[in-house]
């Protein structure tokens, strides 16, 4: 273990013993962990840094808008007048996310339909 790691876990230790991390907000409480299992494993601290301070790459923001309106045009009337615009969005959405070098396969469920299809088949 280098020295400075040792340094780091020994004021860790010490602190533990004096209670300094007990009254800490969130304590005792369940982590509430993201999924970044689609951001390659290199770019996953950098995305995660970007996110916390409240900051998205285009793409992840657009990821997350089209599925936010995918699920919006699940949940009302394919007759209600909202859902054409709606459509649009998302069609638009698709677009930014397919120049963007993002696969759009998520927003129909078809990743999910043939995991279910290859399960089955087993």
């Amino acid at each position: 273990m280098w020295l400075l790691d040792q340094w780091a876990e020994r004021h860790i230790l010490e602190a533990q013993r004096n209670g300094e991390f007990d009254h800490l907000s969130g304590s005792g409480e369940l982590l509430i962990l993201d999924d970044d299992s689609h951001v390659p494993t290199e770019l996953r601290a950098a995305y995660r840094l970007l996110k916390n301070s409240g900051n998205l790459p285009p793409e992840l923001i657009y990821r997350r808008d089209a599925l936010e309106l995918t699920h919006l045009l699940k949940s009302i009337d394919h007759d209600d007048h909202r859902a054409d615009e709606l459509r649009a969005k998302l069609a638009m959405m698709e677009l930014k996310l397919q120049q963007a070098g993002v696969n759009t396969d998520f927003l129909y469920g078809q990743y999910s339909q043939q995991l279910l299809n290859k399960i089955n088949e087993d």
